[in-house]
């Protein structure tokens, strides 16, 4: 069978794993460091023919990890770091230099803003924050701009980047595309089919998808793989066999969590669209055939109380994060986007009354019913 689902090829990856006793799952190879017999032989890791010598430069989880990924996305390649951050840090500087320029939306994570606004400042890299769309990128490029950055879907008002056209303008300017595609994952979109050169994960979310792991990933093709590996090993980012591990075991699950998750995402977004409660719903239109996504934002009317929504909540949880198995909710202007500039949460429509709900896998009216009575209790005199 030459092109297996998804679903199946979640399950059933192509690629090797390194299994000397034929276990059925990879076992956990927690081993800092590899052995060998003889100079010789440590010399054939040098010349490629041993793969292991010390875990921050390689291991056989680690590597299943960035592998499957990249099979998912159709890459080359994969590239297994200790978080979604240190995945993105990784790619840029493996394409940035002191000098360089950037141009990045500003709808993305805040913890991604605050990477690009302040951390590569002090490598000398400097970065323009567009509205998003293919125009405002063209009209922020520069002579010493290198890279595009975005995300597929942006965090935490879901619009859907224009991958295809951003990859296109990219290729016309002789740029670099950098993606991360942390909330569709490669279940509903795979930037790298359409043209983008590097597509980035917080594997901590769907991927892994048990709340029990901190791990991210990069995929690409060649040039940029070996340069993104050079530079997680250089910078220590790599992740524990252990954490890999877990991530791995979690990924198997993917299509069934995600497909599960879109639906009940989907009846939030429908429900709550014509709650007069409920100012604005932010949910992606005709994302992918499979699903739109599990993250549903919404803007509740002015006068709401905040704190008794929350309370409210009962059995769904506030987390300053998402993915996991279970519904939650995350409050963008104090946890997520904590670290934007007021005036720019403003600028992306973030207020006080905005809640991010991440969609889990219970059933859809329970999801409906618990965030209705929430909701109506926010308003009560």
């Amino acid at each position: 069978m030459k092109n297996p689902s998804f679903q199946t090829a979640v399950v059933h990856p192509k690629v090797p794993v390194v299994r000397p006793t034929h276990s059925k799952a990879t076992p956990i190879y927690q081993s800092s460091v590899f052995t060998f017999h003889s100079l010789a032989d440590l010399e054939s890791y040098y010349t490629g023919e041993h793969s292991y010598l010390y875990s921050r430069m390689g291991n056989p989880n680690t590597d299943e990890l960035g592998s499957r990924v990249a099979e998912w996305e159709g890459a080359d390649g994969g590239i297994a770091t200790s978080s979604g951050m240190s995945a993105i840090l990784a790619s840029l500087l493996a394409v940035c230099k002191t000098g360089d320029h950037m141009v990045a939306a500003r709808d993305v994570y805040g913890g991604s803003y605050h990477l690009l606004a302040e951390e590569c400042a002090q490598f000398g890299i400097s970065v323009s924050f567009v509205e998003g769309g293919i125009a405002s990128f063209a009209a922020a490029i520069r002579p010493n701009t290198k890279v595009l950055y975005s995300e597929s879907v942006t965090n935490p008002v879901l619009r859907v980047e224009n991958l295809a056209e951003l990859a296109s303008l990219a290729k016309e300017r002789g740029l670099v595309t950098i993606i991360d595609n942390t909330f569709p994952t490669p279940y509903l979109v795979r930037p790298l089919q359409v043209g983008i050169d590097i597509s980035v994960h917080s594997a901590t979310k769907y991927i892994g998808g048990h709340s029990d792991v901190t791990a991210g990933v990069a995929v690409a093709n060649e040039p940029y793989l070996s340069k993104i590996r050079q530079k997680v090993v250089n910078l220590g980012a790599n992740i524990s066999p252990f954490e890999a591990w877990l991530a791995v075991r979690g990924s198997k699950t993917l299509a069934l969590r995600m497909k599960q998750q879109c639906a009940v995402a989907e009846a939030v977004a429908r429900e709550f669209s014509t709650m007069n409660e409920v100012q604005t719903v932010y949910y992606p239109s005709n994302l992918s055939p499979q699903g739109n996504g599990a993250i549903v934002t919404i803007t509740l009317q002015e006068g709401a109380n905040m704190p008794v929504f929350f309370e409210a909540l009962d059995w769904i949880h506030i987390v300053p994060s998402l993915a996991g198995v279970e519904t939650t909710v995350s409050y963008p202007t104090v946890a997520s986007h904590r670290a934007l500039p007021i005036a720019e949460q403003k600028k992306l429509g973030i207020t006080e009354t905005m809640v991010r709900i991440s969609c889990g896998i219970e059933e859809q009216k329970d999801v409906v019913d618990q965030l209705k009575y929430a909701i109506v209790k926010s308003f009560e005199k």
